[in-house]
């Protein structure tokens, strides 16, 4: 979800990419990816991997650019006359077309099979494009491609030609999915159809009231839906101890934005095998412009459907207990293609396409009851272009299984799993999080309300600290244009992100970092191997300043990101590696702090937040204290600058400390040993601790025994510098 929310109601991997037998599959040499997403009874060839007289666009993350919302983060722009031809991957009699026209133009493509031209064309519209959502903080313009589908009334064989020109108007060409149509079904025995209660298979016609009495009169049966297109102009609602059926998403046509639209239901709702086409061309999230719209009731499913243009596919509230949802296509949605909305148990999403999402592509979000035992499994997400790929918030035994996931753009990563509640009454993660054998391709972006990155994973404990056992195992990553793993509060609040643990993981070329730490917390990471690293290995920077740590520790079997960013001050940007610090920078400013003790509201984080009016104060009467921050990363820290409050009624004192180090946190050595340093409000209450030459150290420690003005050790600056 975007930040703000109330909805009622690939460069390419290789020359060739197909999106078949759950694999993202390169057809020339690439890096070829484990199975995870979908099995899909089409393959996709990207456009700039044809041949064209066009010119190509991209690559580019930018927001608000074309290329951007594009798969692969390229395609091919062709002014009138220009064609694209692509070289067909498999046998098919089916394609469909992911495209972008200028806004407010409308046209058409010649198509062309091994050179001769077809009487059909390809119709291309702006109409479904070009979307603002202005209420949601950080957006811009967006959703730039709509898919438009064509059977070619014709068989092609691997290696033929099938050609797309443009007349009249610019049109940019993404991609090419073909197939082989299966041929139109046959009415199953006993079945009500729709046509014999009065529906027009022609479209011209209202069908409303013949598919509600023949929902009506099937009950405990089944719907029959011919071939043909019916048009339909109000919602259907009282659904339940029914079986839906067409003869086939490429036959059987439903032209509505609102399909059914009920609270409740009792149940054993079976949708199955037609396309539900909407005229859904803004967001508007008061009107329930979605195929389903709350609930089928327990024991339902949806499958072999093809759902396009709405504003959701499913937004399911109510009871929608057993629900599967599978071999589905979801497309062109201006907000989530599905989206869990509290209470749903034991729901299954798998095995379904999803491409070109206006919000999340699928999420759980556990308002007023929590989601439970439900998951998202085996299914492939494409370009999903203002959130994430597949967003958790909130629930109970959740897990995220074997998806495929690619070309994210703003506000949004691959995954998000996450205790943003929106509204209330919210129900934060529990029990166990399985995020296990997901691959990610060029996933993460630019938020521009934090005007920094997110992650292609990310954990997020924005309204309140992560206490499930979130375990992520067997994630590969490629081509992230930041970071891999992202542990944030996102609200700025600093609640923790812990019980973490990521195993088994392969990271390739990512823009910036493994692991983006940016609040309180912990994970172990286990099997982590990294390649291609863009700037460091990690960067560990919690906020607010002085909030807390968050410790990263190694568990074993790691490689290739064992190093950390040096500046907190600044952000990497992607491929710039990471520079040499300042000299005169104080290392220690806004790191981690922590302590033997705190007195009150005196915490260690004040010993380094650059305010020399805030102090820490250890625990009284319990000498020796210790104050330690975490540098980031090993630093030969020549000079120490101490200071207390500088005004005058901090009287004159001696501390009496000794300065250790450590590599990993845990075993410590002596730097300098204990003496006497005097505190002076004459000369600012600050004193200066030269190190001895040696080793590198990245934790920080002064070893407090003794203070002559008050029974406790007291910093409220503590810095480290290079000189």
């Amino acid at each position: 979800m975007s930040s703000t929310r109330s909805v009622r109601s690939m460069p390419a991997l290789g020359a060739v990419v197909a999106l078949a037998a759950g694999m993202l599959v390169a057809l020339t040499p690439a890096p070829a990816h484990a199975a995870a997403g979908a099995t899909l009874p089409f393959t996709s060839v990207e456009a700039e991997a044809a041949t064209t007289t066009g010119s190509t666009v991209g690559p580019d993350h930018t927001q608000g650019t074309l290329a951007s919302e594009a798969s692969g983060r390229r395609a091919v722009r062709l002014n009138s006359g220009q064609r694209v031809e692509f070289t067909v991957p498999r046998a098919a009699d089916a394609v469909n077309v992911a495209y972008n026209v200028p806004d407010g133009q409308s046209g058409s493509l010649d198509v062309y099979v091994n050179g001769a031209k077809l009487a059909k064309t390809l119709p291309v519209t702006s109409q479904y494009s070009y979307v603002d959502t202005g209420w949601i903080a950080g957006s811009r313009t967006h959703h730039f491609f709509a898919n438009s589908r064509l059977l070619l009334d014709r068989n092609v064989q691997a290696g033929d030609k099938v050609a797309f020109q443009a007349t009249g108007v610019q049109v940019t060409v993404d991609v090419a999915d073909f197939e082989q149509a299966a041929a139109p079904a046959t009415r199953p025995a006993g079945s009500v159809s729709v046509t014999d209660r009065g529906a027009d298979p022609s479209g011209r016609g209202d069908s409303t009231q013949a598919f509600r009495e023949a929902v009506s009169a099937a009950r405990g049966g089944v719907v029959w839906i011919p071939p043909g297109e019916y048009r339909l102009t109000s919602a259907l609602g009282g659904v339940q101890n029914v079986t839906l059926q067409g003869a086939g998403h490429w036959h059987s046509v439903v032209r509505s934005s609102r399909f059914i639209d009920q609270s409740n239901s009792a149940g054993n709702v079976h949708i199955k095998d037609f396309a539900v086409i909407g005229e859904v061309t803004e967001r508007v999230d008061s009107q329930p412009d979605n195929f389903v719209n709350g609930s089928l009731g327990p024991n339902s499913s949806v499958s072999g459907m093809w759902l396009q243009h709405l504003k959701v596919g499913l937004w399911l509230t109510g009871n929608n207990d057993n629900l599967v949802v599978e071999n589905n296509r979801i497309l062109d949605t201006t907000a989530d293609g599905l989206n869990l909305n509290g209470t749903a148990k034991g729901v299954r999403v798998r095995n379904n396409f999803l491409r070109n999402q206006g919000d999340d592509s699928l999420a759980m979000w556990s308002l007023n009851a929590p989601n439970t035992q439900s998951s998202f499994e085996n299914n492939t997400i494409s370009q999903p272009n203002l959130a994430n790929g597949i967003a958790i918030y909130g629930g109970t035994d959740i897990t995220v299984k074997d998806n495929l996931i690619a070309d994210t753009n703003a506000l949004g990563s691959g995954i998000a799993i996450s205790n943003q509640k929106f509204l209330d009454p919210f129900h934060p993660l529990a029990g166990t999080i399985t995020v296990s054998g997901n691959t990610l391709v060029r996933t993460g972006a630019m938020n521009p309300n934090w005007n920094h990155p997110m992650g292609a994973l990310r954990v997020d404990s924005y309204d309140s600290a992560i206490e499930a056992q979130v375990r992520i195992t067997g994630t590969t990553i490629t081509d992230s244009p930041y970071s891999a793993f992202e542990f944030v509060s996102g609200s700025g609040r600093g609640y923790a992100a812990r019980n973490i643990t990521v195993d088994g993981a392969t990271v390739t070329r990512t823009g910036t970092v493994v692991v983006q730490a940016e609040t309180q917390g912990a994970a172990t990471f286990r099997g982590v191997t990294a390649t291609g690293v863009g700037s460091a290995g990690v960067y560990n920077c919690p906020y607010p300043s002085g909030s807390g740590s968050f410790t990263v520790t190694d568990g074993g079997g790691n490689s290739g990101w064992n190093s950390t960013w040096s500046d907190c001050s600044t952000w990497p940007e992607p491929g710039q590696g990471n520079p040499d610090p300042d000299p005169d920078r104080n290392l220690a400013r806004g790191r981690p702090a922590t302590a033997t003790g705190s007195q009150d509201v005196y915490t260690p984080g004040r010993a380094v937040d650059g305010d020399a009016n805030s102090y820490w104060e250890s625990a009284n009467h319990a000498f020796p204290q210790d104050l330690t921050v975490d540098l980031g990363s090993s630093q030969a820290v020549r000079r120490l600058v101490l200071k207390l409050p500088p005004q005058a009624v901090w009287q004159a004192r001696t501390q009496t400390l000794s300065v250790q180090g450590s590599t990993d946190g845990s075993a410590y050595t002596t730097v300098l040993a204990a003496r006497d340093y005097r505190f002076d409000p004459a000369t600012g209450n600050t004193v200066t601790v030269n190190l001895p030459s040696g080793p590198g150290l990245r934790h920080l420690r002064l070893h407090v025994t003794g203070n002559t003005g008050w029974p406790a050790a007291q910093f409220s600056e503590v810095e480290a510098y290079l000189s």
